[in-house]
């Protein structure tokens, strides 16, 4: 049996084959950094010869490049038995061409208590990696400043539409007539606040509350003559739902809220609707309700309208299932989505 003496030395010789040939750029340095073997990987991807590297401090390498002060503290605190250090990112500027980044590995390596520690430096070179990885983040950028511009202007537009709508119906002399443009003045409302909403994001989605608070504001700008006999309250949690439900929970307010408004409070009534949002996980609770006059007693009182046939499409497309309760005074309509939905219950005419 050799001598373990022997081993030891076939160890570093066999460390040192293995580095000259490895395809990844290593250097192995004694506790005073100088470089004890280099891979040809280094050699080229640095442009260096064996004889200008071997036995030299890596702090004297090539044209002082290596002699920074952060590159010193990392492999005096690897040498030390400090710690290893892996991935460290260090920018190291050349006299003759561009900065370069630089990924370093550095590790203590002790053989035997009778053999000399090394430290061994992994070089990746990772400056086109990043430069492609800031290309793509600029693109990603540029795609989020030009989608908030076409989404606030899609918002605007849709203002615009609404604005017009409201005019016409204020110089409209049929009551009828007048009642639907100011309807559909406020479906508009409901789709351009969710434009408005994301213009106002750097992300995909609507914060529910404020949201619900801006749309039901502009229904009440638009519907209710006296705000002190009438008021909408919004309340709700910190949800932010995708755009495209947003839209959809957006017309469902707002087809409720108008009927509430139009039915629950006749002859002057004084009352409130109330709106409120509360999500847990992906299920989410949207209840409108009213101390109005309620519910009629005879079904054949209520007629189905526009509004009904538009709540039960939106219901389908969320997946939720609609609840309607006689709070005595009063209605509640909940809108409720499930993992897995219920049955549409009967929507009250609108």
């Amino acid at each position: 049996m050799a001598p373990a003496s022997q081993d030891t030395d076939l160890g570093s010789a066999l460390a040192l084959a293995v580095i000259s040939v490895s395809s990844a750029p290593l250097l192995l340095m004694d506790e005073a950094f100088d470089v004890v073997a280099a891979s040809q990987s280094f050699l080229l991807e640095f442009g260096l010869d064996a004889d200008a590297v071997v036995g030299r401090s890596i702090f004297d390498l090539g044209g002082g490049e290596w002699n920074l002060p952060r590159l010193r503290s990392l492999l005096g605190a690897v040498g030390s038995g400090g710690a290893d250090v892996p991935d460290y990112q260090l920018e190291m500027p050349f006299r003759a061409a561009a900065a370069r980044s630089l990924k370093l590995n550095a590790k203590r390596l002790v053989f035997s208590d009778t053999q000399p520690v090394r430290l061994l430096l992994t070089i990746v070179d990772v400056t086109a990696a990043k430069a492609a990885q800031k290309k793509m983040d600029d693109l990603v950028r540029q795609k989020e400043i030009l989608l908030q511009e076409v989404q606030h202007r899609v918002a605007n537009s849709l203002q615009i539409i609404a604005s017009v709508l409201l005019q016409t119906a204020r110089k409209t002399e049929s009551i009828k007539s007048r009642a639907h443009l100011t309807e559909a003045h406020n479906r508009v409302m409901s789709v351009a606040e969710v434009q408005r909403q994301l213009s106002l994001n750097k992300v995909g989605e609507v914060a529910l509350k404020p949201y619900l608070a801006q749309l039901c504001g502009s229904i009440g700008a638009s519907m209710i003559a006296d705000h002190d006999l009438v008021r909408i309250d919004v309340s709700g949690d910190a949800s932010a739902l995708e755009a495209e439900v947003s839209v959809s929970i957006g017309l469902v307010v707002t087809e409720l809220v108008i009927n509430a408004l139009k039915h629950a409070f006749p002859n002057g009534r004084k009352g409130v609707v109330n709106v409120d949002f509360q999500s847990r996980s992906e299920d989410w609770d949207l209840t409108i309700s009213d101390d109005g006059v309620g519910m009629p007693k005879n079904p054949a009182d209520s007629e189905a309208g526009l509004g009904t046939a538009i709540i039960k499409a939106l219901a389908t497309q969320l997946e939720a299932s609609i609840t309607v309760k006689d709070l005595a005074p009063g209605t509640e309509v909940s809108v409720l989505h499930r993992q897995t939905a219920g049955e549409i219950a009967a929507v009250p005419a609108v």
